[in-house]
């Protein structure tokens, strides 16, 4: 270094002081996190390139006591977005997973997590004021600020363990080659339904720049919610979604697509292999975007006999369900069909780690048939959100005692009703954050006791 030049040794020198400071901070930036935000953001990193890169395991930090939020006590989040388009929302490690995505998977928890399919909605005031501002319902589920602001007002009034994006299982079917109308009255509408070789020729593959503002929406609300409660994504399952490409719309008897399961069969199968291409997509970019669990909707495949549904939809379930587990293995996936009592054990078959029961079943034979090796979710009947709240308590107590204590998602069994007073929601709420498993087991133990006096 002696032998240097005077000018060349201080520019030099001058490098070196620069780097140190570099050094000095990056290291005071990181002493002022704590491991495990540190750890992750940096997953997270690895999350977006490749959601398959994360080393999930089950955590061996199980909660040991229960939660329980004083009724009425429901804390609103923060009112004012400011973050950037492309800001990193925090990942989910197994040590800090939410509570549902723990319960999902069939970790040891303290309570069963709680969220209700179509928690925000019409029966909520502000949601019908917002809808008369904006009365399109495109507008308001393809619209990001709209989308966000329509998810988080049931986390601010009732602070679920779930928060699913507002949106529709139709929304990606553009991204795909199929344009569809919502009218007031008919609601979805298909101009062109596809029930030919000639038709099919519309589809392309998945555009997801066509969806990015269920990406964007995912994100933000990952930023919102933070580590209080799971991000939901869902889409349709792939007969689900056919029968309004075929039909044209919603139908009560779906004699077009069910002709064609036998008239033609190929065209049937192209259009399912294509859909099931589509939404393996598009689930992976929910996750890759901050959702942390994803339901798939059969929501028609009960229109179906149990050996058609065996045909025409469980192979298609297994596909995307294959092909997520591929690339996010520890991502949970949910299946719900309405009018399932039927198919329980079909529906284990797809390789799904949550099977939803609807309100028809009887949740302990649900479990018995589905054995504990799963989880399950649900399934108070959303009529009971209109019965007196003793009632209401009652049949929560009931449906919890009757899932078991490891495996159990609280859910109604079916959406939230049109009506249904916000005062029976906030209950439903309440009492699910004051259940205490070990309270379950002392009450079990007793009625044993005085069973076996």
């Amino acid at each position: 270094n002696s032998r240097k030049k005077p000018r060349e040794a201080a520019e030099n020198w001058d490098k070196e002081i620069e780097r140190t400071k570099k050094k000095r901070k990056k290291e005071k930036l990181f002493s002022s996190l704590d491991a495990t935000k540190f750890s992750q953001m940096t997953s997270f990193c690895a999350l977006t390139s490749n959601c398959g890169s994360i080393g999930w395991s089950s955590s061996s930090l199980f909660e040991q006591s229960g939660f329980v939020f004083s009724q009425g006590i429901r804390s609103g989040v923060c009112s004012a977005r400011s973050f950037k388009k492309n800001k990193i929302p925090k990942a989910s490690l197994s040590t800090s997973d939410p509570l549902l995505v723990k319960a999902a998977r069939g970790d040891v928890v303290s309570r069963p997590p709680a969220w209700m399919m179509r928690q925000a909605g019409r029966y909520m005031a502000v949601y019908r004021k917002l809808a008369e501002k904006h009365p399109s319902f495109r507008e308001r589920s393809e619209t990001t600020d709209l989308i966000v602001e329509i998810s988080l007002q049931p986390w601010r009034a009732f602070q679920p363990d779930g928060v699913i994006i507002f949106s529709d299982i139709l929304t990606p079917l553009p991204a795909f080659g199929v344009p569809f109308d919502i009218e007031e009255v008919r609601g979805p509408v298909i101009q062109s339904p596809i029930s030919s070789e000639e038709g099919l020729k519309a589809l392309h593959p998945i555009d997801l720049e066509k969806v990015s503002f269920v990406g964007e929406s995912l994100r933000i609300l990952r930023q919102e919610v933070g580590e209080q409660a799971a991000i939901l994504g869902f889409v349709g399952a792939p007969w689900t979604i056919a029968t309004y490409i075929v039909e044209g719309g919603t139908t009560r008897t779906y004699t077009t697509i069910k002709r064609m399961c036998h008239t033609a069969p190929h065209v049937l199968k192209a259009l399912l292999s294509h859909l099931t291409q589509a939404i393996s997509e598009y689930v992976i970019f929910q996750v890759n975007s901050g959702a942390q669990c994803i339901q798939i909707f059969d929501s028609w495949g009960g229109q179906l006999p149990p050996d058609m549904w065996e045909k025409w939809s469980k192979p298609y379930i297994e596909e995307i369900v294959s092909a997520v587990k591929k690339k996010c293995p520890q991502i949970p996936l949910v299946l719900y069909i309405n009018g399932n009592g039927g198919f329980l054990e079909r529906m284990k078959g797809t390789g799904v780690d949550v099977i939803g029961l609807d309100w028809t079943v009887d949740m302990a034979d649900g479990r018995r048939r589905l054995g504990n090796d799963i989880s399950i979710q649900g399934n108070v009947d959303p009529a009971y959100l209109f019965s007196t709240l003793p009632a209401l308590t009652n049949e929560i107590q009931r449906v919890v005692k009757s899932a078991g204590q490891r495996g159990h998602i609280l859910n109604l069994g079916h959406g939230v009703l049109v009506g249904t007073p916000e005062e029976a929601v906030a209950h439903f709420f309440d009492v699910a954050r004051s259940l205490k498993y070990d309270t379950y087991s002392e009450d079990c133990s007793r009625e044993k006791s005085e069973v076996a006096v």
